[in-house]
C-alpha cells in the first residue's frame, strides 16, 4: 500500500496541513491509498489521532491522561488492514478534544471565545449545548479543557487548516469512489465506552451500527452488515445509542450511490480504558473485522453487480 504524506497526490492540498507535536512536526492527517482500488469502500477515522498539538496541549487545564478521554482508542490500528484489501483509509493525526472533525464546519459555543463569531456559525446546536461543538469545550468526562477563552481567529484558523482540508479529501475520495463504481460505501469508525446503553435483557453492544435511521445507507447493506457482524459473535445495535454524526449524514445520499454507514466498537472487546491501552483483544478484534470488511464488500458486490476487483 502506498501511505501519502507529500504533494505529489493530487487529492491533497498544495500545502500539507502539519501539526507542531513533543515529538517534532507531523501530518495532520495521513491519506492511505491501495495501489488499485479494487472495493467501492471509502473508510475513515476522524477521532482516533493521537499527536497533540503543543499550542493546544499548554492552553488546556487538563493533565495528559484526562485530555485523552475523547480519543477512540487505537480504532485507526483496528482497521489498519483495509488498503490492502482494496480500499481508502482517511485517519485524522491531531485528537478528537482539539478539532472535532465530525461536526459541521461552524458548529461553536460563543461562551468559549473572545469576540463576535462568524454570522455562518450555528451555536444552536445540542451538541455545541452539549459542549461538543467542533471546538469542543468538554472532554468525555465533562471536564473543561481550556483555562482561557480562545480567540475568533484561533477558532478560524483550525476550521480552514484543518477541517476543511480533511472533508476536501474526504469528498474527493468518495467522488473518485463512485466515479469508479457507480457506489461508493462510506464506513465511518468510531470506537464508544463499555459503559454504553445496556440492549433490551441487560446486554451491552459489542457494535453500534448508524445509518441515521435508515436515511444514509440502504437498509439491505446495513443489515447485511449487521447480519455479518451477530454471525461474527457480537452483539449488533443499530442506532441506539449512535445513530451517526456529520459524517454519516452529510455524506450518505443513497439516491445518489453514496451510503455511509457509522461503526462504534465497545472499547473493552480491544482495550484497557482506564490505562488507555490496547490489550489482547485487539489482534483478535481486527482479525474479525477483517473477515466482516471481506463479507461486507462481496455483499455489496453482488447485491449492485459490481465486479471482483476494477481493473
Amino acid at each position: 500500500m502506498n501511505e501519502y504524506r507529500g504533494f505529489e497526490d493530487p487529492l491533497l492540498p498544495d500545502t500539507m496541513p502539519t501539526l507542531e507535536t513533543a515529538d517534532g512536526i507531523v501530518p495532520a492527517f495521513d491519506v492511505i491509498l491501495p495501489p488499485i482500488q479494487t472495493i467501492p469502500f471509502v473508510f475513515c477515522s476522524p477521532h482516533s489521532g493521537r499527536d497533540y498539538p503543543l499550542g493546544f496541549l499548554q492552553s488546556s487545564r487538563l493533565s495528559g491522561e484526562a485530555i485523552r478521554r475523547s480519543e477512540d482508542l487505537f480504532v485507526d490500528q483496528l482497521f489498519d488492514f483495509v488498503p490492502d484489501f482494496g480500499a481508502p483509509m482517511l485517519r485524522a493525526r491531531f485528537p478528537r478534544a482539539f478539532l472535532d472533525l465530525n461536526r459541521e464546519p461552524y458548529e461553536l459555543d460563543p461562551r468559549m471565545f473572545e469576540g463576535d463569531l462568524p454570522l455562518q456559525v450555528n451555536s444552536a446546536s445540542v451538541r455545541v449545548a452539549s459542549g461538543l461543538g467542533t471546538i469542543p469545550r468538554i472532554v468525555a468526562e465533562r471536564e473543561e479543557i481550556y483555562r482561557r477563552k480562545l480567540t475568533v481567529a484561533e477558532a478560524m484558523h483550525r476550521i480552514d487548516t484543518f477541517y476543511l482540508p480533511f472533508h476536501h479529501i474526504l469528498e474527493r475520495l468518495i467522488e473518485q469512489t463512485l466515479e469508479r463504481f457507480g457506489i461508493c460505501v462510506l464506513v465511518d469508525c468510531h470506537s464508544m465506552p463499555s459503559s454504553v446503553r445496556a440492549l433490551p435483557g441487560g446486554v451491552r453492544p459489542d457494535v453500534v451500527l448508524g445509518d441515521r435511521y435508515g436515511e444514509s445507507a440502504s437498509r439491505r447493506l446495513v443489515a447485511a452488515a449487521a447480519a455479518r457482524l451477530a454471525a461474527l459473535g457480537y452483539e449488533v445495535a443499530r442506532n441506539k445509542p449512535y445513530a451517526g454524526g456529520f459524517i454519516t449524514e452529510h455524506y450518505g445520499q443513497p439516491h445518489t450511490g453514496v451510503h455511509a454507514l457509522q461503526i462504534e466498537l465497545n472499547r473493552a472487546l480491544y482495550a484497557d480504558e482506564r490505562r488507555m491501552l490496547p490489550h489482547h483483544g485487539l489482534t483478535s478484534l481486527r482479525d474479525r473485522l477483517a473477515d466482516f470488511v471481506a463479507y461486507f464488500a462481496a455483499e455489496v458486490g453482488g447485491d449492485f453487480g459490481l465486479p471482483a476487483a476494477a481493473e
